[in-house]
């Protein structure tokens, strides 16, 4: 049997109220649990922030949460999951940005929270108390850290970039009053 020290603990911990949560938030969108609002209403939410087509953005984005945390909470192929979830709220914090830091504001502050600690994740790994050291690090190997984290952030790059440029657009035909009322 193999033992575990402290930094095993902390790091269960952290995969499972990260990986916990994330889950979590990924089965608001793909089934309207815990008071989402399931593709349907998500999609059109994405539709209105600039992620188009908003259902199949909607998709990708609870598909990457609920499946990345998940993975995340159990430490099991935890590079490509630290990296889906971490993509996925990177998406999420394009949204909330204009808004400040501060999540009360709107801000990105819990976006940019859950895609740091789920990129951390990846690249620490998940600890000797995870389905990855069971399965003798199979799916947890240490090239897969890079690639997964490099792959995500080119295809989060894309899909944001694409995002600011029609939102960019849209506002394009808008004017601010010039004068308050």
């Amino acid at each position: 049997m193999t033992s575990f020290d402290r930094r095993d603990l902390g790091l269960l911990l952290l995969r499972l109220g990260t990986g916990g949560v994330l889950a979590a938030h990924g089965t608001q969108k793909l089934f309207g649990w815990f008071g989402g609002h399931g593709l349907k209403g998500t999609g059109a939410f994405m539709e209105s922030v600039g992620y188009t087509p908003g259902k199949a953005s909607a998709t990708a984005a609870g598909l990457a949460e609920t499946g990345g945390g998940a993975l995340l909470a159990l430490g099991l192929a935890t590079p490509a999951a630290g990296a889906a979830a971490a993509g996925a709220m990177g998406g999420a914090t394009a949204i909330h940005a204009p808004n400040g830091f501060f999540n009360a504001e709107g801000g990105y502050e819990y976006a940019a929270t859950l895609g740091l600690a789920a990129a951390g994740l990846a690249v620490a790994g998940p600890g000797r108390l995870s389905l990855d050291h069971a399965f003798h690090h199979v799916v947890d190997r240490g090239w897969m850290v890079p690639a997964a984290l490099a792959g995500t952030a080119a295809v989060t790059a894309v899909v944001v970039g694409l995002r600011n440029q029609r939102v960019r657009k849209e506002k394009e035909g808008e004017q601010e009053a010039l004068f308050e009322e």
